[in-house]
Protein backbone atom coordinates (compact mmCIF):
# COMPACT_ATOMS: atom_id res chain seq x y z
CA UNK A 1 0.00 0.00 0.00
CA UNK A 2 1.22 3.52 -0.78
CA UNK A 3 1.08 5.61 2.39
CA UNK A 4 1.77 9.29 2.86
CA UNK A 5 3.01 9.95 6.39
CA UNK A 6 2.92 13.42 7.93
CA UNK A 7 4.67 14.01 11.26
CA UNK A 8 8.01 12.38 12.10
CA UNK A 9 8.31 13.24 15.78
CA UNK A 10 9.01 10.90 18.69
CA UNK A 11 6.11 8.64 17.71
CA UNK A 12 5.76 9.18 13.98
CA UNK A 13 9.35 8.39 13.05
CA UNK A 14 9.09 4.89 14.51
CA UNK A 15 5.65 4.28 13.02
CA UNK A 16 6.73 5.34 9.53
CA UNK A 17 9.88 3.21 9.74
CA UNK A 18 7.79 0.17 10.64
CA UNK A 19 5.51 0.76 7.67
CA UNK A 20 8.60 0.60 5.46
CA UNK A 21 9.80 -2.56 7.19
CA UNK A 22 6.41 -4.17 6.51
CA UNK A 23 6.84 -3.51 2.80
CA UNK A 24 4.59 -0.48 2.34
CA UNK A 25 5.61 2.37 0.06
CA UNK A 26 5.95 5.48 2.22
CA UNK A 27 6.10 9.12 1.19
CA UNK A 28 7.02 11.21 4.22
CA UNK A 29 6.56 14.87 5.11
CA UNK A 30 7.79 16.76 8.16
CA UNK A 31 8.41 20.44 8.78
CA UNK A 32 11.99 19.57 9.74
CA UNK A 33 13.56 18.24 6.55
CA UNK A 34 16.34 16.40 8.38
CA UNK A 35 13.81 13.94 9.78
CA UNK A 36 12.48 13.26 6.28
CA UNK A 37 16.03 12.71 5.03
CA UNK A 38 16.68 10.19 7.81
CA UNK A 39 13.60 8.19 6.79
CA UNK A 40 14.49 8.52 3.10
CA UNK A 41 17.77 6.77 3.92
CA UNK A 42 15.63 3.78 4.93
CA UNK A 43 13.72 3.79 1.66
CA UNK A 44 10.97 6.40 2.01
CA UNK A 45 10.16 8.95 -0.67
CA UNK A 46 10.68 12.51 0.58
CA UNK A 47 7.75 14.91 0.28
CA UNK A 48 8.56 18.59 0.34
CA UNK A 49 4.95 19.67 0.83
CA UNK A 50 1.81 18.28 2.45
CA UNK A 51 0.27 17.99 -1.02
CA UNK A 52 3.17 15.79 -2.16
CA UNK A 53 2.41 13.34 0.67
CA UNK A 54 -1.24 13.19 -0.39
CA UNK A 55 -0.58 11.42 -3.70
CA UNK A 56 -1.04 8.11 -1.92
CA UNK A 57 -3.83 5.64 -1.19
CA UNK A 58 -3.69 6.56 2.49
CA UNK A 59 -2.26 9.56 4.30
CA UNK A 60 -1.48 9.22 8.00
CA UNK A 61 -0.99 12.11 10.38
CA UNK A 62 0.83 11.86 13.71
CA UNK A 63 1.09 15.37 15.08
CA UNK A 64 1.22 17.12 18.42
CA UNK A 65 -2.18 18.77 18.78
CA UNK A 66 -5.32 20.17 17.17
CA UNK A 67 -3.50 23.22 15.84
CA UNK A 68 -0.90 21.13 14.02
CA UNK A 69 -3.49 18.76 12.54
CA UNK A 70 -5.66 21.66 11.37
CA UNK A 71 -2.65 23.34 9.77
CA UNK A 72 -1.94 20.35 7.50
CA UNK A 73 -5.56 19.33 6.93
CA UNK A 74 -7.24 22.53 5.82
CA UNK A 75 -6.36 25.31 3.42
CA UNK A 76 -5.55 25.50 -0.26
CA UNK A 77 -2.73 22.94 -0.14
CA UNK A 78 -3.90 20.87 2.83
CA UNK A 79 -4.92 17.22 3.00
CA UNK A 80 -8.59 17.79 2.29
CA UNK A 81 -7.78 19.86 -0.80
CA UNK A 82 -5.05 17.52 -2.04
CA UNK A 83 -6.26 13.98 -1.34
CA UNK A 84 -7.96 12.23 -4.27
CA UNK A 85 -11.57 11.05 -3.96
CA UNK A 86 -11.98 7.75 -2.07
CA UNK A 87 -8.50 8.04 -0.56
CA UNK A 88 -8.23 7.77 3.22
CA UNK A 89 -6.92 10.11 5.89
CA UNK A 90 -5.93 8.21 9.04
CA UNK A 91 -5.39 10.47 12.04
CA UNK A 92 -3.28 8.88 14.77
CA UNK A 93 -2.84 12.12 16.66
CA UNK A 94 -4.42 12.75 20.06
CA UNK A 95 -6.93 15.41 19.05
CA UNK A 96 -10.22 16.75 20.34
CA UNK A 97 -13.51 15.04 19.67
CA UNK A 98 -14.69 18.28 18.06
CA UNK A 99 -11.82 18.29 15.55
CA UNK A 100 -12.48 14.63 14.71
CA UNK A 101 -16.06 15.57 13.91
CA UNK A 102 -14.91 18.48 11.74
CA UNK A 103 -12.45 16.27 9.83
CA UNK A 104 -15.09 13.59 9.31
CA UNK A 105 -17.45 16.12 7.74
CA UNK A 106 -14.77 17.79 5.61
CA UNK A 107 -13.52 14.53 4.14
CA UNK A 108 -17.06 13.28 3.56
CA UNK A 109 -17.91 16.46 1.66
CA UNK A 110 -14.75 16.02 -0.45
CA UNK A 111 -15.63 12.42 -1.30
CA UNK A 112 -12.80 11.07 0.83
CA UNK A 113 -12.68 8.73 3.82
CA UNK A 114 -11.57 9.56 7.36
CA UNK A 115 -10.56 7.14 10.10
CA UNK A 116 -9.40 8.02 13.59
CA UNK A 117 -6.72 5.64 14.82
CA UNK A 118 -4.90 7.08 17.84
CA UNK A 119 -2.47 4.81 19.64
CA UNK A 120 -1.45 3.88 23.16
CA UNK A 121 2.25 3.45 23.80
CA UNK A 122 5.42 5.44 24.29
CA UNK A 123 8.11 6.12 21.63
CA UNK A 124 9.94 2.87 22.41
CA UNK A 125 6.72 0.97 21.68
CA UNK A 126 6.30 2.89 18.43
CA UNK A 127 9.84 1.93 17.37
CA UNK A 128 9.20 -1.73 18.22
CA UNK A 129 5.78 -1.87 16.46
CA UNK A 130 4.17 -2.65 19.83
CA UNK A 131 1.54 0.08 19.91
CA UNK A 132 -2.12 -0.51 20.68
CA UNK A 133 -4.28 1.02 17.94
CA UNK A 134 -7.76 2.36 18.68
CA UNK A 135 -9.66 2.68 15.41
CA UNK A 136 -13.07 4.00 14.41
CA UNK A 137 -14.64 4.73 11.05
CA UNK A 138 -16.45 3.03 8.21
CA UNK A 139 -16.22 -0.72 8.83
CA UNK A 140 -15.03 -1.58 5.32
CA UNK A 141 -12.38 1.12 5.34
CA UNK A 142 -11.13 0.14 8.80
CA UNK A 143 -10.94 -3.48 7.66
CA UNK A 144 -8.95 -2.52 4.57
CA UNK A 145 -6.49 -0.70 6.83
CA UNK A 146 -5.67 -3.83 8.84
CA UNK A 147 -2.23 -4.29 7.17
CA UNK A 148 -1.34 -0.71 8.12
CA UNK A 149 -2.33 -1.15 11.74
CA UNK A 150 -0.59 -4.54 11.95
CA UNK A 151 2.63 -2.89 10.78
CA UNK A 152 2.66 -0.37 13.63
CA UNK A 153 1.00 -2.17 16.50
CA UNK A 154 0.52 -5.40 18.40
CA UNK A 155 -3.28 -5.19 18.52
CA UNK A 156 -6.08 -3.09 17.05
CA UNK A 157 -9.30 -2.28 18.91
CA UNK A 158 -12.21 -1.13 16.73
CA UNK A 159 -14.53 0.99 18.87
CA UNK A 160 -17.19 2.13 16.42
CA UNK A 161 -18.07 3.50 13.02
CA UNK A 162 -17.87 7.18 14.02
CA UNK A 163 -14.24 8.37 14.05
CA UNK A 164 -14.84 10.60 17.08
CA UNK A 165 -15.35 7.47 19.23
CA UNK A 166 -11.67 6.55 18.91
CA UNK A 167 -10.62 10.03 19.97
CA UNK A 168 -12.91 9.94 22.99
CA UNK A 169 -11.42 6.59 24.03
CA UNK A 170 -7.87 7.90 23.56
CA UNK A 171 -8.52 11.07 25.57
CA UNK A 172 -10.15 9.06 28.36
CA UNK A 173 -7.21 6.65 28.40
CA UNK A 174 -4.65 9.43 28.72
CA UNK A 175 -6.73 10.91 31.53
CA UNK A 176 -6.52 7.55 33.32
CA UNK A 177 -2.75 7.36 32.81
CA UNK A 178 -2.31 10.83 34.28
CA UNK A 179 -4.51 9.80 37.22
CA UNK A 180 -2.26 6.79 37.85
CA UNK A 181 0.88 8.93 37.70
CA UNK A 182 -0.51 11.41 40.21
CA UNK A 183 -1.80 8.78 42.66
CA UNK A 184 1.41 6.75 42.41
CA UNK A 185 3.45 9.87 43.07
CA UNK A 186 1.44 10.70 46.16
CA UNK A 187 1.69 7.16 47.54
CA UNK A 188 5.42 6.95 46.81
CA UNK A 189 6.04 10.31 48.46
CA UNK A 190 4.19 9.12 51.56
CA UNK A 191 6.15 5.89 52.03
CA UNK A 192 9.49 7.45 51.05
CA UNK A 193 9.19 10.16 53.67
CA UNK A 194 8.41 7.40 56.15
CA UNK A 195 11.70 5.68 55.32
CA UNK A 196 10.61 3.07 52.76
CA UNK A 197 12.68 2.84 49.58
CA UNK A 198 10.57 3.96 46.61
CA UNK A 199 12.01 1.28 44.32
CA UNK A 200 11.25 -1.47 46.81
CA UNK A 201 7.74 -0.11 47.27
CA UNK A 202 7.16 -0.12 43.51
CA UNK A 203 8.40 -3.71 43.29
CA UNK A 204 5.86 -4.71 45.94
CA UNK A 205 3.04 -2.93 44.13
CA UNK A 206 3.80 -4.34 40.69
CA UNK A 207 4.31 -7.86 42.05
CA UNK A 208 0.92 -7.93 43.76
CA UNK A 209 -2.23 -5.92 43.09
CA UNK A 210 -0.85 -3.49 40.50
CA UNK A 211 0.89 -5.73 37.97
CA UNK A 212 0.12 -3.63 34.92
CA UNK A 213 2.33 -1.87 32.34
CA UNK A 214 1.15 1.59 33.33
CA UNK A 215 2.27 1.08 36.95
CA UNK A 216 5.57 -0.53 35.99
CA UNK A 217 6.46 2.05 33.33
CA UNK A 218 5.40 5.25 35.05
CA UNK A 219 6.19 4.08 38.55
CA UNK A 220 9.72 3.33 37.38
CA UNK A 221 10.09 6.77 35.82
CA UNK A 222 8.92 8.46 39.03
CA UNK A 223 11.06 6.29 41.32
CA UNK A 224 14.17 6.96 39.20
CA UNK A 225 13.21 10.60 38.52
CA UNK A 226 13.82 9.77 34.88
CA UNK A 227 12.08 12.74 33.27
CA UNK A 228 14.51 13.67 30.49
CA UNK A 229 14.39 13.30 27.57
CA UNK A 230 10.61 13.32 27.54
CA UNK A 231 8.82 10.50 25.82
CA UNK A 232 5.70 12.66 26.11
CA UNK A 233 6.03 16.15 27.52
CA UNK A 234 4.25 17.71 30.47
CA UNK A 235 2.98 20.36 28.05
CA UNK A 236 1.36 17.57 26.06
CA UNK A 237 -0.07 16.08 29.24
CA UNK A 238 -1.78 19.35 30.09
CA UNK A 239 -3.18 19.46 26.56
CA UNK A 240 -4.66 15.98 26.88
CA UNK A 241 -6.24 16.64 30.28
CA UNK A 242 -7.83 19.74 28.81
CA UNK A 243 -9.19 17.60 25.96
CA UNK A 244 -10.77 15.29 28.54
CA UNK A 245 -12.34 18.23 30.35
CA UNK A 246 -13.60 19.62 27.05
CA UNK A 247 -15.19 16.28 26.16
CA UNK A 248 -16.70 16.01 29.62
CA UNK A 249 -18.23 19.45 29.35
CA UNK A 250 -19.70 18.65 25.92
CA UNK A 251 -21.24 15.42 27.21
CA UNK A 252 -22.23 16.91 30.60
CA UNK A 253 -19.98 14.49 32.51
CA UNK A 254 -18.22 15.99 35.56
CA UNK A 255 -14.54 15.04 35.77
CA UNK A 256 -13.30 16.38 39.13
CA UNK A 257 -10.07 14.37 39.05
CA UNK A 258 -9.29 15.80 35.62
CA UNK A 259 -9.68 19.29 37.07
CA UNK A 260 -7.14 18.40 39.77
CA UNK A 261 -4.75 17.01 37.15
CA UNK A 262 -5.00 20.19 35.11
CA UNK A 263 -3.81 22.12 38.15
CA UNK A 264 -0.99 19.62 38.81
CA UNK A 265 0.28 20.05 35.26
CA UNK A 266 -0.03 23.83 35.57
CA UNK A 267 2.09 23.66 38.75
CA UNK A 268 4.76 21.71 36.92
CA UNK A 269 4.75 24.07 33.95
CA UNK A 270 4.78 27.15 36.21
CA UNK A 271 7.97 25.90 37.86
CA UNK A 272 9.78 25.35 34.56
CA UNK A 273 8.92 21.71 33.92
CA UNK A 274 7.02 21.90 30.65
CA UNK A 275 9.82 20.13 28.78
CA UNK A 276 9.95 17.21 31.22
CA UNK A 277 8.20 13.89 30.70
CA UNK A 278 4.60 14.10 31.83
CA UNK A 279 5.39 11.53 34.53
CA UNK A 280 7.15 14.37 36.37
CA UNK A 281 3.81 15.34 37.93
CA UNK A 282 4.38 12.21 40.02
CA UNK A 283 7.31 13.97 41.70
CA UNK A 284 5.31 17.02 42.78
CA UNK A 285 4.05 15.48 46.03
CA UNK A 286 7.56 14.56 47.18
CA UNK A 287 8.70 18.11 46.43
CA UNK A 288 5.76 19.59 48.33
CA UNK A 289 6.66 17.31 51.24
CA UNK A 290 10.16 18.79 51.41
CA UNK A 291 11.97 16.84 48.72
CA UNK A 292 13.68 17.91 45.52
CA UNK A 293 11.81 19.73 42.77
CA UNK A 294 11.07 17.71 39.62
CA UNK A 295 13.03 20.32 37.68
CA UNK A 296 16.30 19.73 39.59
Amino acid sequence: MHIGFIGLGNMGSGMAANLLTAGHEVTAYNRTAAKVDALAAKGAHPARTVADACRADVVMTMLADDEAVQAVSFGEHGIVASLRPDAVHVSSSTISVALAERLTAAHRDAGQRFVSAPVFGRPEAAAAAKLFVVAAGDSQVVGDLAPVFEAIGQRTFVVGTEPRSANLVKVSGNFLIASVIESLGEAMALVAKGGVDAGDYLELLTSTLFDAPVYRTYGGLVARRDFEPAGFSATGGLKDVRLALEAGEALRVPLPVASLLRDRFLTLLATGGGHLDWSAIGALSAWEAGGASPTT
